[in-house]
């Protein structure tokens, strides 16, 4: 394709040192477009400037690339060379990093519920537990989508970092279990989401290498693209316009040594600056740079360009519940492959396993060695050498909260409230969800990893306060789901189309500015949604191709 001569604008741009990461060595040689932010210069000009080099924001730029220059500033670093995140056996701990500098980021909501953030090129993608499944088509319908574009931006996304796993014996019994309390049907191997009981494909392959959304920059023009990393951008760069909106024209960023930089728009018809920091991040920028409730903006000193109440809310956190089961037989390593998705109750069923040598921080509790019968197997940390979760996880979810600014400047990061169970529908969901995993654990299925070596009735209640009459008991299941609520990752909104965008992602009384991430979401997309996230950056990238290309009068 063609690159209209921007390899001629590089050629002239101050020269950039490759980056050398401060804890993992050089980065993957087959980039030769990523750099420090440290080495660049204080001020650039590129056609589109991309806010986020997450799950979104590398498709998008991979596509953008194609006819024009593209920066992409990334305030993480590189995932090349981390062994914490290419290997699958590293997921709970590569998750569980915190630092100033490492790719997931902690904080703890105000309903109490620690997180995770993203802080990596390629984004969630390098901490997630792998599963890759579409959106449903009723939600490509509501959303307003192309089904042809979506299915070709799937397929694209596909071909650098999904593949169907192999199912060990932990991931083959809970499939088994759930089409045996009617999870039904058995929809076999697909991407697709389908009610029933299916095989999911994953980004980790059969080596246990994880693909991320950063390997779809494989797809880029090099002579086109620039990626910063560790590149924080505090302000989107706004003037009013002849028509009194709001118009983008550039960010500042710090690097890591905290000098301002500022890049600009080309004066090109078209050229936009895109936000995709995610649902914590686009919200955040977007309010530090003018556009938000005025009120709170105001408390914050901040210049009002755009006030719209809604920046900031309809944030969603898809509540999670899990029974994690201590075992004594020998399982696979698995993230989750298998899903459960029923068609009467808004919840899936998902699973996981351990195996002794990723155990080695495991403490039995000795509660545990409390026998059904004569013939139960005491339980106890020498014994047990295996874990095995299963999970439930709220769809939609209809509870919403919202992400408020926090503390003096832009690197005080927000604060936000999910209200998890605080709408009815939610928790009855989340009763259901447990029932049916309640029915899984004690199914024919299972019995030969868990019934029949532990005592499962002993577990359940000395863990989760679970009784053996509980399972009928929608009052304890629903005490079971408050106590225990945890995020799987999955908060969106902030951002929400209709709301904060329009239907083509565009800011709302601005001008060449657009969100294109999941905080436009008002419900997360299918089982797991980055596949979807990766998609949309595809998507949209296709579609803004399209319409400017389009455009007589572009040069």
């Amino acid at each position: 394709m063609a690159s209209f001569g921007w390899s001629s604008f590089f050629s002239n741009s101050f020269f950039l040192l490759p980056i050398c990461s401060p804890k993992f060595g050089f980065l993957d040689p087959h980039y030769s477009f990523l750099y420090n932010a440290t080495s660049a210069p204080l001020m650039t000009e590129y056609d589109y400037i991309i806010v986020g080099g997450g799950t979104a924001g590398c498709p998008l730029a991979a596509t953008l690339s194609q006819y024009y220059s593209v920066l992409l500033l990334e305030r993480g670093g590189s995932p090349y060379g981390d062994p914490m995140i290419t290997n699958q056996v590293n997921f709970a701990a590569d998750l569980l990093r915190d630092g100033p500098l490492t790719p997931s980021q902690s904080f703890t909501s105000e309903d109490g519920v620690l997180n995770q953030r993203a802080r990596v090129l390629g984004g969630g993608t390098c901490l997630n537990a792998g599963f890759f499944t579409h959106a449903s088509r009723p939600y490509v319908r509501a959303a307003g989508w192309d089904e042809g574009l979506v299915h070709d931006a799937y397929r694209w996304v596909e071909g650098v970092v999904a593949s169907f796993p192999q199912l060990g014996p932990w991931q083959t019994a809970v499939r088994n279990g759930l089409l045996e309390v009617g999870i039904t049907p058995d929809n076999g191997r697909t991407f697709e989401h389908l009610y029933g009981t299916k095989v999911g494909g994953s980004i980790f392959d059969h080596n246990g290498h994880r693909h991320t959304a950063a390997n779809l920059l494989e797809y880029a023009d090099p002579n086109n693209l620039t990626v910063l990393l560790f590149a924080t951008v505090h302000r989107i760069l706004t003037h009013t316009s002849s028509n009194g909106s709001a118009h983008a024209f550039g960010v500042l960023y710090k690097d890591l040594n905290g000098v301002e930089h500022q890049a600009n728009l080309t004066q090109r018809t078209g050229s936009e600056v895109i936000v995709s920091a995610g649902a914590m991040g686009s919200p955040h920028l977007l309010m530090w740079s003018g556009i938000g409730p005025a009120a709170q903006l105001n408390a914050f000193n901040i210049s009002v360009v755009v006030d719209n109440p809604n920046v900031g809310q309809g944030m969603r956190d898809n509540p999670m519940n899990a029974l994690g089961i201590p075992l004594t037989q020998s399982i696979e390593y698995s993230a989750i492959e298998v899903v459960g998705i029923p068609q009467t109750f808004g919840a899936f069923i998902e699973t996981a396993s351990m195996n002794a040598a990723n155990l080695v921080s495991l403490q039995v509790p000795t509660a545990l060695i409390s026998p059904c019968n004569a013939s139960a197997i005491s339980l106890n940390f020498d014994t047990v050498t295996n874990f095995a979760a299963l999970l439930q996880k709220v769809a939609g979810p209809v509870s919403s909260g919202e992400l408020k600014l926090n503390g003096s400047d832009f690197t005080s990061p927000p604060s936000v409230r999910f209200n998890y169970y605080s709408d009815p529908e939610d928790l009855r969901s989340c009763v259901a969800g447990t029932r049916t995993m309640l029915d899984v654990l004690y199914s024919r299925a299972l019995a030969p990893l868990v019934t029949d070596s532990i005592c499962l009735p002993a577990v359940l209640e000395i863990l989760y306060s679970l009784t053996p009459s509980g399972r009928d008991d929608d009052a304890e299941i629903a005490s079971f789901c408050k106590r225990t609520v945890r995020t799987i990752w999955h908060y969106h909104g902030g951002c929400v189309v209709g709301k904060v965008v329009d239907a083509d992602y565009r800011v709302l009384g601005t001008q060449a500015l657009r969100v294109i991430d999941g905080s436009t979401f008002v419900n997360s997309p299918g089982t797991n949604p980055q596949a979807t996230v990766m998609m949309l950056g595809r998507y949209m990238g296709v579609q803004i191709l399209k319409e400017r290309l389009s455009y007589k009068g572009e040069t």
